[in-house]
């Protein structure tokens, strides 16, 4: 009989096979995951260079931010700057038309927080069409 110790050998996991598999799983789900838009307001920004070509014969409601944070809704100064006042304001020019083309006027020393709480509330109220005013940029003039 054979009493000699034999020798012990510790497991191994082969670490290549793992990474490998990992890796091609990574490759799947990023390449077959869809990415959503969260975007729930749709803004269609307008050209600052020129004059958009077509012009429709319905007047656009007009939003504009003060400098303040204070609301004017179709040149109608609100009594406050709530979101509710606003909502309020806006439902009362439009009614229940939702198609109608909103321009947001804001004052370039508005906070950014005034400009996204007024298009926040026209995008719960269910407005798609959504301008921001801008004027056209004079070139400098030479000597």
């Amino acid at each position: 009989m054979n009493f000699k110790p034999r020798r012990h050998e510790d497991p191994e996991i082969n670490m290549i096979s793992l990474i490998d598999v990992v890796l091609m799983i990574v490759v799947f789900f990023t390449l077959t995951s869809q990415f959503i838009n969260e975007g729930r307001v749709h803004i269609r920004l307008p050209q600052a260079l020129g004059v958009p070509d077509s012009q429709r014969q319905t007047e656009p409601v007009v939003v504009a931010v003060t400098q303040a944070g204070g609301y004017r809704v179709n040149d109608k100064e609100l009594i406050n700057s709530s979101p509710d006042t606003l909502r309020a304001a806006i439902i009362k020019e439009t009614g229940s038309d939702r198609s109608k083309r909103v321009t947001v006027r804001a004052d370039g020393r508005a906070t950014h927080q005034a400009v996204i709480t007024a298009m926040d509330v026209l995008g719960r109220l269910g407005f798609t069409e959504i301008n921001i005013a801008t004027v056209k940029d004079q070139p400098a003039e030479q000597p």
